[in-house]
């Protein structure tokens, strides 16, 4: 089930909001710190939804999100209990780290690692074939990121195991985050306040990443399809290709993010921020604080402070900066193209950071945007070939080196066809939105009660565009849940 089909907008989504606001009517009062009658049973549906969430498409892999929840509340259980003991403190941290990871390593990487060993003389290991659990690399993640905090004295262990996978679990982020860390919603989990207010706020985020999904993502989905696809292509087609692959992925991830964060308000959490319009970035370290903020504050947060960051002399930075960007390739998947693209990341990173960093800092903005654009689109094209050999065989028409022409029919017929959807894309890759919010909240308040009320308008009238579509069409992907 994903956020972008009829079954979640009109049974799923109605169904847990009208349940869970039932059963927050409950009345009763509890100690200060401990959790309300009325919260506890919201808990109850969310929990109840959200197992039910993730068994509609991986019910065989339930059991295995459940103990993974269930080990790291016995961890976080043990760590507080041995508070005094440091030795068992690290050992129980370890365990949890162990368990997690070889559970991330065996149903993820099982075939990427015996492919490895298959190279080496006289190894032929049989590749598992084991299917990846959805979600199981934005869980794990938060699983490891609970224990760790516990470990460091940061947040205090979670007492009730079904409160725990009722965080672990949520819905709105189980699937491909953002990465939500337990310190951002243990209060909310106890105790939480829903308005109107916010209510109708998530309501509208939500359909804004719907609108940017289904009538955007989708649509330029299709042109990629078709280009990627395609026996001979111009330079200009090739190149228009990678730029609509990056506004895909960007839109439908970004997208799911709105999503999330949406529904999180309509149900009373406030998860962080996963996209800062990224593509308005002027450098590949200010993309990196842009794109998935929560996995790239994990990795910095969890592994690169920790192996010493930059505090330790260049040459170890310089091990750091590679340790986590081969990792941050190798999170994305069980493929060498994944890998190359985040240590393709991490060059640039290192180069701007200790080589062209001051003179690209003088460049008009207009130049750093470029540079940076082009740095990003091409990567994306390794990120998306996870056959190299291919992707080679494409750059040949980026770079016009297979005899083929400048400007052709292909890139007309992509414009005369997709045009209004590629140029609204690239509007809203920018901070359009929030100036536009911002200038009509400076308004009168007669000025502002009217073109909000346009606005609500709008955002129906795309809800309903939404459904047409989904109707409709059966392209309707989300291409990180392969993460």
């Amino acid at each position: 089930m994903v956020f972008s089909s009829l079954l979640f907008l009109l049974f799923f989504l109605p169904a847990c909001l009208i349940l869970c606001f039932l059963a927050g009517r409950a009345a009763g009062s509890a100690r200060p710190g401990a959790e309300t009658a009325g919260n506890r049973a919201r808990n109850a549906v969310l929990l109840i939804f959200s197992l039910f969430f993730y068994a509609w498409g991986e019910a065989k892999c339930l059991p295995l999100l459940m103990f993974s929840a269930l080990v790291d509340y016995i961890d976080g259980r043990l760590l507080e209990k041995f508070d005094d003991r440091p030795g068992i403190r690290r050992l129980c941290l370890a365990v949890s780290l162990i368990i997690n990871f070889s559970l991330l390593g065996i149903f993820k990487y099982a075939d990427f690692f015996a492919g490895l060993a298959n190279r080496l003389p006289g190894v032929n290991l049989p590749l598992p074939g084991i299917a990846l659990p959805i979600g199981i690399s934005f869980y794990t993640f938060q699983t490891t990121s609970y224990s760790i905090d516990v470990y460091r004295r940061q947040v205090s262990a979670e007492k009730n195991y079904f409160r725990y996978l009722t965080y672990v679990s949520m819905f709105p982020q189980l699937i491909a985050g953002p990465i939500v860390r337990y310190r951002t919603v243990s209060e909310e989990l106890l105790h939480r306040r829903t308005s109107g207010e916010l209510f109708t706020d998530g309501f509208f985020r939500f359909l804004i990443g719907l609108f940017r999904k289904v009538l955007i993502a989708n649509v330029l989905g299709e042109l990629w399809a078709s280009l990627s696809a395609a026996a001979d292509l111009s330079v200009a087609a090739a190149w228009l290709g990678l730029l609509t692959f990056t506004l895909q992925l960007y839109f439908d991830f970004s997208a799911y993010s709105d999503m999330a964060i949406g529904l999180g308000w309509m149900l009373g959490f406030h998860f962080e921020e996963n996209f800062r319009y990224p593509l308005s970035a002027v450098s590949l370290t200010d993309f990196w604080r842009r794109w998935h903020i929560s996995l790239s504050g994990w990795f910095r947060d969890y592994l690169y402070i920790p192996l010493g960051g930059n505090r330790r002399g260049r040459v170890l930075q310089l091990r750091n900066l590679l340790i986590v960007w081969f990792l941050t390739g190798l999170w994305h998947g069980a493929s060498w193209n994944f890998v190359l693209w985040g240590l393709y990341h991490g060059l640039f990173l290192v180069l701007e950071k200790f080589v062209w960093g001051r003179f690209l800092e003088k460049l008009p903005r207009f130049f750093r945007h470029l540079y940076a654009l082009a740095v990003i689109v091409f990567g994306f094209g390794i990120f998306y070939f996870d056959d190299l050999s291919v992707f080679g065989h494409y750059l040949t028409f980026a770079f016009g080196t297979a005899g083929n022409a400048l400007l052709a029919a292909d890139f007309l017929w992509s414009l005369r066809n997709y045009f209004p959807v590629l140029l609204t894309a690239l509007v809203l890759a920018f901070p359009v939105y929030p100036r536009i919010r911002a200038w009509i909240c400076s308004r009168k308040s007669g000025i502002r009660r009217i073109l909000t009320l346009t606005g609500g308008i709008c955002c129906i009238a795309l809800y309903l565009l939404c459904l047409a579509a989904l109707v409709r069409d059966s392209y309707n992907p989300f291409l990180y849940f392969r993460f």
